[in-house]
């Protein structure tokens, strides 16, 4: 590929996806209409300003974007993580519009979104960490709880489980999968930020019902992820 060509590609997806939001209603969760089984207040969704995270992703990877082309078009490190996170953009850019009107197709979607920008989080390097892995970091937290959402608030809306066995066995997966993550980038702190901002928001949601549960869940969460991403800081304050 010429030179420079992936990093103005991933700025195009990346103003693609920012900008998709102004040609729809915008998405604060799934609505409770949108299944057979419809879905109000389900406990795996975050209360609705959670959302606003959106605006800090969305300015955070303009940024990283444009700073690329500027000032990295073909350096290896960013090279390596620049056709998964294209990918990740690129379906981004339709997640909303698919998310107001085909909530399957959505879930799978943000399934797709999330593996790659997790897969181009692990490839990012070392250099520019403030500009390169860490608003993608952010971007893929964040895509790792809401894929646990979407996935927890379609079975329960399709009849597959229980909203609170969807909402248990969905938050108890993205855990699994953030520490997994977080060890492998133990340092990439804005991975295990935005999981910690969405389980926050998840306890917010679920205080007016005493969810106890799903209270205690996504409280064990905060704690471990936090833990996790403290330990490299730690070990190097002791050295």
């Amino acid at each position: 590929m010429r030179i420079g060509t992936l990093a103005i590609l991933v700025l195009v997806a990346t103003i693609a996806f920012v900008i998709s939001p102004l040609f729809s209603s915008g998405f604060n969760g799934f609505s409770a209409d949108q299944f057979p089984i419809p879905q109000t207040d389900p406990p795996v969704q975050p209360a609705g300003y959670a959302f606003a995270i959106w605006g800090v992703i969305y300015l955070w990877l303009v940024i990283s974007a444009a700073y690329g082309v500027w000032r990295a078009p073909d350096d290896a490190g960013w090279q390596a993580m620049r056709i998964p996170l294209l990918i990740s953009l690129t379906i981004g850019a339709f997640w909303i519009a698919a998310a107001n009107s085909a909530p399957v197709l959505a879930t799978v979607m943000i399934v797709v979104m999330a593996a790659t920008a997790i897969a181009a989080l692990l490839r990012a390097g070392p250099q520019d960490v403030w500009l390169q892995a860490r608003p993608v970091a952010l971007y893929a937290g964040w895509l790792t709880a809401a894929t646990g959402v979407g996935i927890g608030v379609t079975l329960a809306g399709y009849g597959v489980l229980s909203a609170q066995a969807a909402a248990l066995l969905c938050l108890g997966a993205v855990l699994l999968v953030a520490l997994i993550v977080q060890a492998a980038r133990p340092r990439e702190w804005g991975y295990a930020a935005a999981i910690i901002w969405a389980l926050v928001g998840v306890i917010v949601s679920n205080l007016p019902t005493m969810n106890l549960p799903v209270l205690a869940l996504a409280a064990l969460g905060i704690a471990l992820l936090a833990w996790r991403a403290a330990v490299p800081f730690v070990k190097s304050e002791t050295r």
